[in-house]
């Protein structure tokens, strides 16, 4: 039980939290992932964690490194088809989105083996929380009435979103009707939970208004300020004007680098020919990946998205689809890069338009914002300063995790 201290509560021991998820948490490409990662490592620093996820073959230094953030995990074996119209059993997932009363979202997790290892764990372990992060494993869980429901975004939202920005009929359809199910199931979920954490006071009050839920609350997210802290002017190599990250198989992602590279970019490169632009994430879509060309660079997954954020001028987040909060925009922040994001990008944080970050929400007014930025090396600074002002006082990992820590006492 490296980590752990079972003295280290006042007046008693910690506690034994039971994390459920989708996935093992390395490697660490994507937003939640991050996010569970900080939070989990600091609680195994004082309570004693047993985390069950899927195994993916394909990833065996998941398992390999759970150790670092709990103190016994379950690897249970799960085939969730990749998210890829190239895959057959992906496609009769869609299909069967179309007939199933729940979510396809929901449906591809559902797991008999899991649900089981859950019970026997339950009779033997006598855990003092249940943590279900995010909504996808919460069919597995025997009684969702003595879990808590860590809500990194509102589900049904960005599938109702998905529907307002598809481009065709049938799309449209599939969406909406997604939606409609995840807003059943996503209701019915909370408020059955002992309680929901919640990653934004906007979240928060959605699903308090929506769902009716009752017990539930606002934990931000927060960022390594160390890990992120810029070297200096001089220290690192040039990559590009203008980065993006994150991970390209997030359809909220993909769907807003569509947007940025098709209606966006063009009106940059007209006032600025020279601009350049770094798409940085895992597992770009074929036709994000052929967007490469002189000014474009998609590198697909790196080791370290840092030197990007570092080598680059302004972080753009284009999303018009999504909710939760956008880690991309703090870790930017935490790296001294002045953010652009349309409103939806930048939803939920406590931060200032004009003064910590850049909004727009139409491509002209998004292209003209980067390109003032980009032209003004003193207002780049300028933001970039009070934006690492902002995120150095309240968003800290340990100040973050304290609050969560309290919620699952």
């Amino acid at each position: 039980m490296v980590g752990w201290h079972p003295l280290s509560r006042a007046g008693g021991r910690g506690l034994k939290i039971l994390w459920v998820k989708t996935d093992f948490l390395h490697p660490t490409t994507r937003g939640g992932q991050i996010r569970t990662l900080e939070t989990v490592k600091r609680l195994h620093q004082k309570h004693e964690v047993h985390y069950i996820a899927f195994e993916d073959l394909e990833q065996a230094e998941g398992p390999r490194r759970a150790s670092e953030y709990s103190t016994k995990h379950y690897a249970i074996p799960h085939s969730a088809p990749e998210k890829s119209l190239t895959s057959p059993a992906f496609v009769g997932q869609l299909l069967a989105g179309w007939i199933s009363p729940l979510p396809v979202a929901i449906n591809r997790w559902r797991s008999v083996a899991m649900k089981r290892e859950i019970e026997q764990l339950q009779r033997t372990e006598q855990f003092d929380a249940v943590v279900c992060d995010f909504l996808f494993p919460a069919p597995n869980i025997p009684d969702l009435s003595g879990a808590v429901i860590f809500q990194h975004n509102v589900e049904a939202m960005i599938w109702q979103r998905h529907a307002e920005q598809a481009g065709n009929f049938v799309k449209k359809a599939y969406f909406r009707l997604q939606a409609q199910r995840m807003a059943k199931f996503e209701g019915e979920a909370c408020r059955k939970a002992k309680r929901v954490i919640a990653v934004s006071h906007a979240d928060a009050e959605m699903m308090r208004s929506d769902y009716g839920v009752q017990d539930i609350s606002a934990v931000p997210t927060g960022v390594d300020l160390n890990y992120f802290k810029h070297p200096g002017v001089g220290t690192v190599k040039a990559k590009a004007d203008l980065v993006f990250v994150g991970s390209m198989d997030w359809m909220p992602n993909s769907e807003g680098i569509r947007w940025f590279v098709r209606d966006v970019f063009p009106l940059i490169l007209k006032k600025r020919p020279g601009t350049t632009f770094a798409i940085v994430g895992r597992k770009p879509p074929a036709d994000i990946d052929a967007m490469t060309n002189e000014r474009i660079q998609v590198t697909g997954t790196v080791p370290d998205v840092r030197p990007y954020l570092w080598g680059g001028k302004v972080s753009v987040v284009p999303l018009r689809i999504g909710g939760g909060t956008r880690l991309k925009i703090y870790e930017a922040m935490a790296a001294s890069v002045p953010v652009v994001s349309t409103k939806i990008g930048a939803e939920g944080l406590e931060i200032e338009d004009g003064a910590s970050i850049a909004i727009a929400n139409d491509a002209a007014a998004f292209a003209g914002r980067c390109v003032d930025l980009l032209n003004d090396p003193a207002a780049c600074q300028r933001m970039a300063r009070r934006a690492l002002e902002i995120v150095g006082e309240r968003y800290s990992w340990e100040s973050v995790t304290t609050q969560f820590e309290r919620l699952l006492g």
